[in-house]
């Protein structure tokens, strides 16, 4: 149970850690809110943040790369009553050591991120089964001479089997343009059963993972970071997949067990696979004596961390920050407040 606050809101003081897209920063100005934006192109370390909200701050807008833990909200505490994430997860922030604090913790789900990062993930599909970022690279290499029957072939997706991990509103959506625009077949693993998206997408229910990895020619994930999901992809799980699938993570990097990942591409126990997230981020390669190999495999495509990026979504998430801000300091239940 938390307690509502409800403040004059000539004194209401915003710290922003990293420049954001400026819809919900208008947003707050309008309201009258006094707004500092951390304004050096490095990540504010722990160090700073604390000096930082030791001046004085109602509430703190963060991104996922920062680490928000007791430590720092002691640093702004009594003042400090609400952070505002901006991302979808939260796995960034100690939310029980907010909740210790009676600090509100909020996040930035909505369909505009939802719909950004289904299309990413599945560009990231179709430029594994079809080869694309090595294709590039060879014509920009200026290596191709003519066509060839036998040129980077690569494999169809249309009639294959997508096997969607965690079946949140990302996971439906990508399902949604798989079956309807690319003719896939659904399977899913989720902690509870759907039986409406089951019917809407001709989908099927599997009830653990490992009868998905058996069965998928493309694996997508799509769950939270949490202590059940830690390295939920490893050797095991890696073992059980056709040699001939791919993997598409686009959801939080320790979910795969990257070393399991380096070996089982190594060792040819699936086709490729393709990151937008990394479990050591920012690091793309946990472990750097490994002569980077992740990074130089052409059947391994990578971005870096962009799969919300566009300009829809990312404004998106600056006015639900901001929106969840307002809702707090008006004596409401912020929209998106984290449980």
């Amino acid at each position: 149970m938390w307690i509502k606050f409800r403040y004059n809101k000539g004194m209401l003081k915003i710290f922003v850690t990293r420049d954001i897209p400026d819809a919900g920063i208008k947003m707050l100005q309008e309201k009258g809110y006094e707004i500092k934006i951390w304004s050096k192109s490095e990540h504010i370390s722990e160090k700073e943040l604390i000096a930082e909200l030791k001046n004085g701050y109602d509430a703190l807008l963060c991104l996922l790369t920062d680490k928000i833990n007791g430590k720092i909200m002691d640093a702004g505490v009594p003042r400090l009553k609400v952070i505002s994430n901006y991302a979808v997860g939260f796995d960034n922030i100690d939310v029980e050591a907010g909740k210790q604090r009676n600090i509100l913790i909020t996040n930035t789900p909505g369909p505009e991120i939802s719909e950004a990062v289904a299309e990413h993930t599945f560009a990231l599909m179709l430029t594994l089964a079809r080869r694309i970022a090595e294709a590039d690279k060879f014509a920009k290499a200026e290596k191709y001479k003519g066509w060839e029957p036998k040129l980077f072939l690569g494999t169809d997706v249309y009639n294959k089997t997508l096997g969607i991990v965690g079946l949140g509103r990302i996971g439906a959506a990508v399902a949604q343009r798989a079956a309807n625009g690319f003719g896939m077949k659904i399977i899913y693993h989720d902690v509870q059963r759907n039986e409406e998206f089951e019917k809407k997408y001709n989908a099927i229910y599997k009830k653990t993972l490992d009868e998905l990895l058996k069965e998928a020619d493309f694996v997508s994930l799509h769950v939270p970071l949490l202590p059940t999901t830690h390295h939920l992809i490893s050797n095991q799980q890696l073992s059980l997949m056709k040699p001939s699938a791919f993997l598409i993570n686009t959801a939080r990097g320790p979910v795969v067990d990257e070393l399991a990942l380096l070996k089982a591409l190594k060792e040819k126990k699936i086709a490729g696979a393709a990151l937008d997230v990394f479990e050591c981020e920012p690091l793309i390669d946990c472990v750097l004596t490994d002569n980077l190999e992740l990074r130089k495999m052409n059947n391994v495509v990578l971005t870096p961390h962009t799969a919300s990026a566009t300009v829809e979504a990312r404004q998106a998430m600056s006015r639900t920050a901001a929106l969840n801000i307002i809702a707090a300091f008006e004596g409401q239940t912020p929209p998106n407040l984290v449980k």
